[in-house]
């Protein structure tokens, strides 16, 4: 709904006084002064403090950070002003003809100013916006004039397509760093967003409000009625109120974005910079009370079937019922609570093989943690990952058939958000899952076996804002706890407890020119030694890595306690120069993983940036920005030295509005002690990373992009990635799009650490001293990647739409080679067959290896997978906050020990994989009062 070209991160400090605890000196900073150089000298002296240090620099700034909200204080200037006018109730009928005699009382904005294409010149067509309010709530008119004929083609719920779209944010808060945006394209598709921060980009789609809209093409353009309830909007009660208000409106056909309070593409800030919305007298948040009840059922059908498993009928049907209620608690908190809740996602996840260490991380998709969480997803980073809750168990289980859960059932969960007239923001999630089991049969006989515990999850989050630029301060908890005995199996897999705690500010200053970032985090996880062991040992940590100074590994430890510290500076505004420098360390024994994520702890990473952009349209380019910085990896085990990389991004945005990138990535030399998963570090060579695109202007109603994507490093290895983009409107009511990408190459995936060229596969004794006595096997993947999404939907009316989509993929990795660590700290490979070594492929697909007196087997590590997706979901809102889902799924796969090249045939021979079709209803009735 608004677009924007930057988006960037920093930002000061004042005053400072030293103090002196736990044997070190402080600088700390008030209002004083305005040392920003104090600051910066802090952040530097920071970044180099060893694990005492750090822990030190925690604890102080979980304490001691307060800065008087008059310390940054900056002179707004005149806002345009707006005037809100009270009407008898049904005064106005939301019918989007603007023809009740209610609309000759408001006095109409009609002042706009062009951001796209010519910034700071008047709108080129006439628009005229006016606002009413009665007791319930504020009526929004708008009539937009049009010298050329309107584009209104349909689309799903905040999506406006390639259509025209008028929209109004709200600060309802006056608190000049949030706001709620309502819009509704020209065929009467609404549009709504949440505005967590003073940032136009930063937006939560999620806010999903029960509001109307509706909108009617004339002959001279085309009028729209918006009507949105308080009930919907969070705001204080006062006798007098006045919003924050800006109204944009977007002409695809000329590019055209056109704003009433302007925010200048060389400017920072959002709400910050509205202007008034006056008149709210005597309006007060009215009683809410939402609830949702649902009934869901839903239905499998296996393709295939085997008759000796007891777990499986080729069917499974299962069907519940629910609500989620919702309630205002006075006039600032909003409790949400589901009873017997539907978690089931909708939309499907997309294919993944991935072949490195670290996770893969998807988009959260299910309602209850997507709505009004903004809160508490914000500066908590690495402490929350909210599909943890309800997740895949983990806990193992053999058998001849196993039965096992897909996810761990939820049994009810809460939260509390909202805003208090102190201006702080607050969020609170808990939630309770089930203890899981898995059903085995094995020799004629059935029996269970525990797979995940009963688990508790908790989540605080606060945001103290001061100041008018939208400064703040902040903190979160989390808290994971599972219900696990001593003497239960999974006591040695899994903490009993895992907490984690932090403290983040964000401070604008310089009239939103410059921004200073910083959070710092404790984790604590205590359990069974065992698996306090599994953690030391887990790829993120490597406790037990045997190269190491010192071992850290301690297996009768029932604890561990971890850190993190992140900060960084920047400029955020300004016509032609931007800067930053960025800095993150974290401590060897820090572990958000229970309740978020981590791939490496024990490390300091960051670095300078500095970007030169033009935002006048010239000669080429309507706007242009270049981009370099140095980014720089170091280790708490100094010993494994630093690696370094230069990047260079590039972005020009052309006269006719086709936009392109072009980034290059330069990785030098350096260690990476993942890579042998606790052997001794492995060398990283010299590499490349060279990324292009090109796509058309995002206003065209049929639209296409391309992008290429190579990695290669000194040894020989390389990656290609291919792919493009395409969407078409055959008709107004539907949308076509595919995009077809395909990979190839010699190795995996660039990562921070550069191009990765060998695929760790497992390690034997009988290694080199070099190797410390293992071998470490790696082989040489040569792998390729096809896969094609393809989408549709057809819209029959604004609230009731078709979307199809489905992901034929295809992914295969072949060895060619296999070889063996060199020695520690080395990038080479001993290969088999070299050396005085010899390798057989047997008929099995296995490899022999013999060297000297030694001899080995090695799997078959080849694949060919064929997987195929497909989601078809018909959503019908029937009435106003009610809605209605149909949806089949199929999740078709094979999975062949054989490494061929993947192509067209493997492709869509995923279509006759064997898997499952799923068909599923559900239906939700919304009252409120």
């Amino acid at each position: 709904m608004y677009t924007r070209l930057y988006e960037y991160n920093t930002g000061p400090a004042v005053g400072s006084t030293v103090l002196r605890f736990y044997g070190a000196d402080w600088l700390v900073w008030h209002s004083a002064s305005n040392s920003v150089t104090k600051y910066l000298i802090t952040l530097l002296q920071a970044s180099l403090m060893g694990m005492t240090s750090v822990v030190r620099f925690v604890m102080w700034v979980g304490v001691v950070f307060v800065v008087p909200a008059a310390t940054f204080a900056q002179p707004s200037g005149q806002r345009p002003q707006a005037q809100v006018v009270r009407v008898e109730p049904d005064a106005v009928r939301v019918d989007g003809t603007l023809g009740d005699a209610a609309w000759n009382l408001a006095t109409p904005v009609t002042n706009f100013t062009q951001r796209e294409p010519s910034e700071g010149e008047p709108a080129r067509d006439r628009m005229e916006v006016r606002f009413l309010y009665d007791d319930g709530a504020l009526y929004v008119g708008a009539r937009m004039y049009s010298s050329q004929p309107v584009q209104a083609s349909l689309s799903r719920r905040d999506d406006p397509g390639q259509a025209e779209v008028i929209a109004i944010a709200l600060d309802t808060y006056l608190d000049r760093r949030t706001a709620y945006g309502f819009g509704v394209t020209a065929a009467g598709v609404r549009l709504d967003v949440f505005f967590p921060t003073d940032n136009q980009d930063h937006v939560e789609t999620d806010f999903d409000p029960v509001w109307q809209a509706r909108t009617v093409v004339t002959e001279d353009g085309w009028t729209a009625e918006l009507r949105i309830p308080f009930s919907q909007l969070r705001f204080n009660s006062r006798d007098k109120n006045v919003w924050g208000l800006n109204i944009m409106r977007y002409i695809p056909s000329a590019e055209e974005e056109v704003y009433w309070s302007l925010v200048e593409r060389t400017q920072s800030g959002w709400a910050s910079r509205f202007g008034d919305l006056s008149g709210l007298d005597d309006i007060a948040p009215p009683l809410r009370l939402e609830v949702l009840p649902y009934m869901a059922g839903s239905s499998r059908i296996s393709s295939e079937r085997d008759s000796g498993n007891p777990f499986d009928d080729g069917t499974a049907s299962s069907g519940r019922t629910g609500a989620d209620v919702k309630y205002g608690i006075g006039s600032n908190l909003t409790l949400d609570v589901a009873v017997n809740p539907d978690f089931g996602q909708i939309d499907a996840d997309p294919a993944d093989v991935n072949l490195t260490v670290f996770e893969t991380f998807f988009r959260e998709r299910r309602p209850f943690f997507l709505e009004g969480s903004n809160v508490l997803r914000a500066g908590t980073g690495n402490y929350y990952y909210s599909r943890r809750i309800g997740a895949r168990p983990t806990g193992p289980a053999s058998g001849d058939y196993i039965d096992y859960p897909e996810t761990s059932t939820i049994l009810g969960a809460a939260k509390l958000t909202g805003r208090l007239p102190s201006g702080m923001s607050v969020g609170f999630l808990t939630a309770v899952t089930d203890d899981e089991t898995a059903r085995l049969f094995s020799d004629g006989r059935q029996s269970e076996v525990g797979v995940a515990p009963r688990t508790v999850w908790g989540l605080a989050r606060v945001i103290q804002e001061f100041g008018d630029q939208g400064s703040t301060v902040g903190a979160h908890l989390t808290s994971v706890h599972r219900d696990l005995e001593e003497t239960d199996p999974l006591a040695l897999l899994q903490s009993r407890n895992a907490v984690t705690f932090g403290g983040d500010t964000n401070i604008r200053f310089a009239d939103r020119s410059y921004e200073v970032r910083a959070n710092v985090g404790l984790t604590h996880i205590d359990g069974e030694p065992e698996a306090i062991a599994g953690y030391q040992r887990r790829s993120g940590h490597l406790f037990h890595r045997v190269d190491q100074e010192t071992i850290r590994f301690d297996g009768t430890s029932r604890s561990m306690n971890g850190a993190q510290i992140t900060a960084s500076v920047n400029k955020i505004a300004g016509r032609h120069w931007l800067w930053g420098y960025r800095t993150m360390i974290e401590s060897p024994a820090f572990e958000p993983m229970d309740f978020g994520r981590l791939n490496f702890a024990g490390d300091i990473e960051g670095g300078p940036t500095l970007t030169y952009r033009e935002t006048i349209p010239g000669r080429f380019f309507r706007s242009y920005s270049t981009s370099i910085g140095l980014h720089t990896y170091t280790y708490f085990d100094a010993d494994l030295g630093s690696r370094h990389s230069i990047r260079n991004f590039n972005r020009a945005t052309f006269l006719n509005f086709w936009s392109t990138n072009l980034n290059v990535t330069r990785f030098y030399r350096g260690q990476d002690p993942q890579r042998t998963r606790g052997g001794p570090s492995m060398g990283v060579p010299r590499g490349w990373s060279v990324s292009w695109d090109l796509q058309n202007r995002a206003g065209a109603e049929t639209q296409w992009a391309g992008f290429l994507n190579y990695e290669s490093n000194e040894l020989g290895d390389y990656t290609s990635r291919y792919g493009v983009e395409l969407s078409v409107r055959p008709a107004t009511s539907l949308q076509l799009s595919a995009e077809p990408q395909y990979r190839k190459g010699k190795g995996t995936r660039a990562t921070i650490r550069g191009p990765i060229n060998r695929q760790y596969l497992t390690s034997f004794p009988g290694g080199s001293v070099a190797s410390y006595g293992r071998r470490y096997v790696f082989g040489f993947p040569d792998r390729t990647e096809l896969a094609v999404p393809l989408r549709a939907s057809y819209t029959f009316k604004p609230d009731l739409t078709l979307d199809v989509y489905a992901e034929p993929f295809a992914s295969s990795g072949r060895y060619e080679q296999f070889g063996e660590l060199l020695g520690a700290r080395l990038p080479g490979l001993r290969a088999y067959g070299t050396d005085g070594t010899h390798i057989t492929r047997l008929p099995d697909g296995r490899s022999a290896v013999i060297d000297g007196n030694d001899e080995f087997l090695l799997p078959n590590y080849e694949f060919n997978i064929r997987s195929f997706r497909s989601n078809v979901v018909l959503r019908w809102e029937w009435r106003p906050g009610s809605f209605l889902y149909a949806v089949w799924q199929q999740n078709r796969d094979s999975r062949m020990s054989d490494g061929q090249h993947v192509n067209l045939g493997d492709l869509f021979g995923s279509l006759s994989a064997s898997g499952d079709n799923i068909f599923a209803i559900k239906t939700s009735f919304w009252f409120s009062q």
